[in-house]
């Protein structure tokens, strides 16, 4: 309790009986509630008029500076015997309200009931505002209910008190209240509403009323043109926004400021940097919310020289270099634009280093992947200095926390996070869903998100993204289903009367597409992701770049690369990683002279747009495409000149692609002399790993156990490794030495992974796993698959028994091959879809020689085209032969 509310208790002429009340936490206002510490010293006094105390108390209580002088008046004054009246109590609460001490402000109701005579409307209006904004909106409720004549200020303070609690519909609630009691509202009851209205989905309609009965009534004022510049922007309104303010003559400092935030908080960062020069160009000086609003702009567009112009600009004025905002904006700008470091002297120059710029700093590392420096910059500023952190603090280490393998404590963060009482704030329920989603842990992720009481759409974008990095597909699909079903956060009834609590579903945004629909395209789920890209149509999101990449990825991974070129072209804006994705596409689809061509048009236009160059990637995209086409010399030819042309250092990756391109098209000893010629400080992993791919191709042994024995060195736990040099033996006949990788492998507890394939059908998608019986349909699908291979004999099917890594006759090898997860799926697809129908099936390992020919028989057999996508490529098999030429 502060030391104000101590000495209110301390016995005087007119005694008190005084309770103390916990505050109201289930809804803190936007500010956090302070208690004060300034020590008062009840001083006696000349004997003065009451006229005189309350004159001096009104006074000081005008100005935020004088409020702690006030209540020291107002204790004086009771102290003197002189009783507070209905001019002292509005003083002495809006004093109270100022430094937001709570329970002051109950014993100052206290006082109200005890000494007020006949109040007057000011006085419970008075304590609405100061239960508001300490935080206790009950309080505020139940005095606002017992006042009997309502005037414009009640509604405001009451109106104000659920803008404060983010109870937008409650705001429009008290809004319409208000006028049904024939109270007009005022400028400031406008302004509140807009408010309420920005922050609403369907706020336009109501917002664009309020916006015309401000003009209907000729109350166009500076701070109400300012409110609705900023509702029409925070409702995507940006012209509307940008025409209020333009039109205006009485724009001031805030009215820029305004409009130079919205457009940055609106991704119009070019627009927003263009209203900063115009602001310079009008004589008005820059404050420092200017700075703060603008410095994201430059860091949003890398933009780093405007930066540091900014940045000496404030240098040049100590109220803005001293600012902790502009401090925190000037370190979001310098790692955002990849410089960390100098990121870190803002940092360490910065006077007032608040809470909020030790977040901003150890969030900068951790996107930028300082994640040792970003746990020691937490560890420094609450285990050495012991300041509190908040929500936001915690937010930015947990992702630092699970990539940073010097930190092994990992489920110890969760503990602290218990402990200082944060494990039920959203904020930091999302950030630990994300760390144990990507430690492979997504059970317990999805125990946090079963436990949270308000999910929003980060929440739901969250666990669906955990999924997916978890290879849970199915699951995210899943989700995706329910939160469509989802109502909107549980909202309090605050007036008996107020039951406007409809459910309402979340709307999946742009990050939530861009999330599930990689889901759709590793379970070939074309239907599903059919319905997304409608959608997304329909929201106006396909339009953004990131979901317009995801889905030529998703067309293209489920076999339709006509529709993912359809798509691709059909874009406004591209970046490098829409054209990296159709490269590989193609690649996928055995297309390798269309990927060069799509290679070299990348390379033409991004000598106009340097945003679109070749970057690493796109020549791993264009090594794989080129592979699975057997254009070597090409391939070769773009490895030598890709640092000449584009700048671009060979990576580990580069040189495994180069590998994989001349080992699989026979030049097996030319592959393993490249590797040999590798820096010794590359990792040579997947060198050796597509080494030994292409040895099994090719049955190379010699060169295949050297390949092998490497990889068992430096990745002993990997199942394919062993799984591709037993399989290599067993081609050969080598039964024995085929066994005995197995026996290693058994010994070193490695695991192969199973064969698994999936397959859509309606509203579901189906999985399969090799020698499975649990699908209802099982015993139906191994009968099918028995008399098709019968039908495919006399056809001159001959089953591929090399296959099958086990020592046993004839006839139960082609019994395991009919097992094959593949064959499941399509078999399942046969029987349970009309004649003529594509099939599309997805599988997560390679697909095997004899599923490969049975295919095409299969597909000649039922007269049907099956589309087969394996972890390599696509196999289109349509009346009798594979688009991939026998090549793959």
């Amino acid at each position: 309790m502060s030391s104000f509310s101590q000495l209110l208790l301390l016995p005087y002429p007119y005694s008190l009986q005084t309770h103390q009340i916990t505050p109201n936490k289930h809804h803190p206002p936007p500010s956090a509630t302070t208690t004060t510490t300034t020590t008062i010293t009840t001083v006696t006094k000349e004997p003065r008029s009451p006229s005189v105390w309350i004159d001096h108390l009104r006074s000081q209580a005008q100005s935020p500076s004088s409020f702690h002088q006030a209540i020291s008046t107002y204790i004086n004054m009771v102290t003197a015997g002189v009783l507070p009246d209905n001019f002292a109590f509005p003083a002495i609460l809006k004093a109270t309200a100022g430094i937001q001490d709570l329970n002051l402000g109950k014993q100052l109701h206290a006082h109200v009931f005890k000494f007020g005579q006949a109040l007057p409307t000011a006085v419970p209006n008075s304590l609405v505002n100061m239960y508001g904004k300490c935080g206790d909106i009950e309080s505020a409720r139940r005095v606002f209910d017992e006042i009997s004549n309502r005037d414009d200020v009640s509604w405001n303070s009451m109106i104000n008190a659920a803008c404060r609690f983010e109870e937008w519909e409650l705001s429009l609630h008290l809004f319409r209240l208000m006028l049904l009691e024939n109270v007009g509202p005022t400028s400031f009851t406008l302004v509140s509403v807009a408010h309420a209205c920005s922050n609403l989905g369907n706020g336009l309609l109501l917002g664009k009323q309020v916006h015309a009965f401000m003009l209907r009534n000729g109350d166009w004022r500076t701070f109400t043109n300012n409110a609705l510049v900023t509702m029409y922007a925070k409702l995507g309104r940006i012209y509307e926004a940008k025409a209020l303010f333009d039109v205006f003559d009485e724009n001031d400092l805030v009215s820029w400021n305004t409009i130079i935030s919205s457009l940055s908080q609106n991704d119009r960062f070019e627009e927003a940097l263009l209203y900063l020069h115009a602001m310079l160009q009008s004589g008005v000086r820059p404050d420092g919310v200017t700075l703060a609003s603008a410095l994201p702009a430059c860091s949003h567009l890398e933009m780093l020289n405007w930066g540091k112009e900014i940045h000496s600009f404030a240098l040049k004025n100590s109220d803005l270099i001293e600012n902790s905002f502009v401090g925190s904006a000037l370190v979001d700008m310098y790692c955002n634009c990849k410089q960390p470091e100098k990121g870190r002297l803002v940092f360490e120059g910065n006077v007032r280093r608040t809470v909020a710029v030790w977040n901003t700093m150890i969030a900068g590392y951790t996107r930028n992947e300082f994640d040792y420096e970003a746990i020691e910059l937490f560890v420094e500023m609450v285990f050495e200095l012991g300041l509190s952190p908040n929500s936001v603090t915690l937010a930015g280490v947990l992702p630092a926390c699970v990539r940073c393998e010097a930190f092994l404590d990992k489920e110890g963060i969760h503990g602290f996070v218990v402990k200082w009482g944060f494990e039920k704030d959203k904020y930091v329920q999302n950030a630990l869903m994300d760390m144990y989603s990507r430690m492979g842990r997504v059970e317990i992720s999805r125990s946090i998100f079963g436990s949270m009481n308000r999910r929003d759409t980060v929440s739901w974008n969250t666990m669906i993204t955990g999924y997916v990095v978890c290879g849970r597909h199915d699951d995210a699909l899943n989700l995706l289903h329910d939160m469509q079903r989802s109502p909107e956060e549980d909202r309090i009834n605050t007036f008996d009367d107020y039951e406007d609590n409809k459910s309402v579903p979340l709307k999946p945004n742009s990050v939530t597409l861009m999330t599930v629909l990689p889901g759709c395209a590793a379970l070939a789920a074309l239907g599903k992701g059919k319905e997304i890209h409608a959608y997304a149509v329909k929201q106006k999101l396909a339009t953004d770049v990131a979901v317009g990449s995801a889905l030529v990825d998703m067309y293209a991974k489920c076999g339709c690369l006509n529709l993912s070129r359809i798509v691709f072209e059909q874009m406004s804006v591209r970046n490098v990683i829409t054209w990296n994705v159709l490269i590989m596409a193609y690649g996928m689809h055995g297309k390798g002279e269309e990927a060069l061509e799509l290679f070299r048009r990348m390379e033409t236009e991004g000598d106009k747009n340097r945003e679109i160059r070749p970057n690493e990637v796109t020549y791993i995209s264009i090594f794989a495409s080129l592979s699975h086409s057997g254009i070597v010399d090409e391939g070769l030819n773009l490895f030598h000149t890709m640092k000449a042309k584009h700048g671009i250092e060979p990576k580990p990756d580069h040189y495994a692609c180069l590998v994989d391109l001349l080992g699989r098209s026979g030049r097996i000893e030319e592959a393993y002399k490249l590797i040999k010629t590798m820096p010794s400080f590359m990792n040579k992993v997947d060198a050796w790993s597509s080494l030994l791919g292409t040895c099994k191709i090719h049955q190379n042994i010699e060169i295949g156990e050297i390949a092998a024995k490497n990889l068992f060195v430096l990745e002993p736990n990997v199942a394919s490794h062993y799984v591709l040099l037993s399989n290599i033996y067993s081609s050969a006949g080598l039964w024995d030495q085929a066994m005995d990788v197995r026996k290693k492998m058994k010994e070193m507890g490695v695991r192969k992974e199973p064969g698994c394939s999936w397959i859509e059908h309606g509203d579901e998608v189906h999985k399969f796993i090799a020698g499975d019986v649990s699908h209802p349909q099982s015993k139906e699908l191994h009968e099918y698959l028995e008399t098709l291979s019968q039908r495919m004999k006399k056809e001159g099917y001959v089953p591929d028994t090399s296959c099958v890594l086990h020592n046993v006759d004839e006839e139960e090898k082609e019994t395991m091959l009919c097992g094959h997860s593949e064959r499941l799926a399509i078999a399942f697809g046969l029987l349970n879809t009309s004649p003529g129908t594509t099939i599309r099936v997805a599988k997560n390992l390679r697909v095997c020689n004899d599923c490969h020919v049975a295919t095409k028989f299969i597909s000649k057999i039922v007269d049907r085209e099956i589309i087969l996508r394996d972890v390599r490529r696509f196999h289109h098999f349509k009346n009798g032969t594979c688009s991939c030429g026998d090549y793959w």
